[in-house]
């Protein structure tokens, strides 16, 4: 891909913004489901990141290699703090949005269809790890060393947001903000996609399969 580093990170950011917003549009392409067509278009990403970026494997080495227990331990606990937050956000949501109910359940139809097992093998293996190491990893990584921490973790984060815009559901675009807050918060303070990692897939398959909000 032609350009300099900054240039070709923003081609990479419209690129996923192209391939994630029809998906979160029609969740299916042909013999492809969301989470089949979730997965690939991860695994194609972060194959282009490795390819684009001298930095980004090394980095991943140097994180996994440090405080591995710590870091899972600090994963585990954010994971629940996040779930929490969700808890109370749920039920405020529902006292005062009137569309928040119908929005939530149309988030849980994502499962429709899917065998649970495939889902549980997704999100632990490709989908959580694959969200992190791109959206903080690879791109929110970038845009902090070239705008700086602060701004690099919030245009990371509008980006995460926006590209869910595409399922026309207002709940769905607040939860990806938040998320994308609450993770990149922890990443531009730690450095460390190991402790997302273990954040955002502990808490998709918690929030998502295991104790869902009702």
């Amino acid at each position: 891909m032609p350009g300099s580093p900054l240039l070709r990170s923003f081609l990479v950011a419209a690129l996923a913004a192209a391939i994630f917003v029809p998906l979160f549009i029609f969740r299916a392409v042909g013999p492809l489901d969301f989470w089949w067509w979730m997965s690939a278009n991860l695994v194609f990403l972060i194959g282009l990141a490795t390819v684009l970026d001298a930095e980004y494997s090394p980095s991943l080495r140097s994180d996994f290699g440090d405080g591995f227990g710590r870091k899972i331990g600090l994963g585990l606990l954010s994971a629940a703090a996040l779930y929490l937050i969700f808890f109370v956000g749920n039920w405020a949501s529902r006292l005062v949005l009137p569309f928040a109910a119908a929005d939530i359940g149309q988030v849980y139809g994502f499962r429709t269809g899917a065998p649970v097992l495939r889902i549980v093998l997704f999100m632990a293996l490709i989908i959580g790890p694959g969200e992190e190491l791109f959206w903080r990893a690879f791109l929110q990584r970038r845009w902090q060393k070239r705008f700086g921490p602060v701004a690099g973790w919030l245009a990371a984060t509008a980006l995460y947001a926006l590209v869910h815009a595409g399922s026309g559901n207002p709940m769905l675009v607040l939860a990806a903000a938040a998320c994308g807050l609450f993770w990149g918060y922890l990443y531009m303070k730690t450095g460390s996609a190991l402790l997302v990692i273990v954040s955002h897939t502990v808490w998709d398959i918690g929030v998502f399969l295991i104790v869902p909000f009702r």
